[in-house]
């Protein structure tokens, strides 16, 4: 199924993300919990792709399982930082061949020992390269792409940021899915521009339960975000207990789930981390919303 027949759906969606293991040795543990999670039957899954094809070798592995053990419609991440067109074409044609119809099209983070190299030669640059990858495809392809509510790290200002996005959208992007945020008006803020910019496909939004307070540092880091005074607070008041952590990081993602969903946010994308407790929590919070 093309997530686009979700998504474009009135009805509320609740989906989760999965990522795949570094090693041969952690493999099972990951399916264990991937498959824990897809048991929960949502809407779809989406299984990450590590910077450089990192981890490539395990993400159609995991997106094959769960579609067949339980029908969950796959989104397989790809990225083309640093890779090859053949290299990219390649594993465009596993993807079609493995039956997934779904693929979220990711420049991707430069690897450390890549960072100063020349890039002169790559064959591509941005994830926008990768989308017209995919849209001359004969697989036909539902594709996906990132937008930034916080304004991309590398872009001077959002008015460029959504010009970029815009151009991203034109060249075959379906829909598009955030970054995490834990402040749901920048989000309401970036939607009212980017439709103003005329970007009228779906938007999911994606949410990061912060459930042990290392987390927090991490989540900065990685995407910059800002940290709203009552969300730290939280941490402050927690922090040092990590059932209470995980109980108040929870209940903070679902409202902040729930006020989306109120405000005509349909989709929403969790960055479940593997954690199926954490996944099931989530979604009981909200089973009457969600009709489950």
């Amino acid at each position: 199924m093309k997530l686009t027949e979700i998504l474009n759906s009135e009805k509320l969606s609740l989906s989760f993300e999965v990522f795949p293991p570094k090693t041969d040795s952690a493999f099972a543990s990951v399916e264990n919990a991937t498959m824990q999670i897809a048991a929960l039957k949502p809407p779809f899954m989406s299984v990450t792709y590590g910077a450089g094809g990192g981890t490539s070798q395990y993400t159609l592995e995991i997106a094959k399982h769960i579609k067949q053990a339980y029908d969950v419609p796959m989104l397989a991440h790809l990225t083309c930082v640093s890779s090859t067109k053949q290299t990219v074409a390649a594993q465009i044609e596993a993807i079609r061949q493995a039956g997934i119809q779904n693929v979220m099209a990711l420049r991707g983070d430069i690897p450390a020992h890549l960072s100063g190299a020349n890039r002169s030669g790559w064959d591509y640059h941005h994830a926008i390269d990768l989308v017209r990858e995919l849209k001359a495809s004969p697989a036909d392809f539902c594709i996906g792409g990132a937008c930034y509510p916080e304004v991309h790290p590398e872009s001077v200002n959002q008015k460029e940021d959504i010009r970029y996005l815009a151009e991203k959208v034109e060249a075959g992007c379906d829909f598009l899915t955030t970054q995490m945020f834990f402040d749901n008006n920048l989000l309401y803020n970036f939607l009212y521009k980017a439709r103003e910019a005329g970007i009228t496909v779906p938007v999911v939004a994606g949410i990061m339960p912060i459930t042990n307070a290392s987390q927090v540092e991490r989540a900065i880091k990685l995407s910059g975000s800002h940290m709203p005074r009552r969300f730290l607070s939280l941490v402050d008041r927690f922090g040092n207990d990590p059932a209470a952590m995980k109980q108040a990081g929870i209940a903070y993602a679902t409202d902040q789930i729930i006020d989306l969903f109120a405000n005509n946010v349909t989709n929403v994308h969790v960055y479940s981390m593997n954690k199926p407790d954490v996944a099931a929590a989530i979604m009981a919070n909200l089973s009457d919303i969600l009709g489950k």
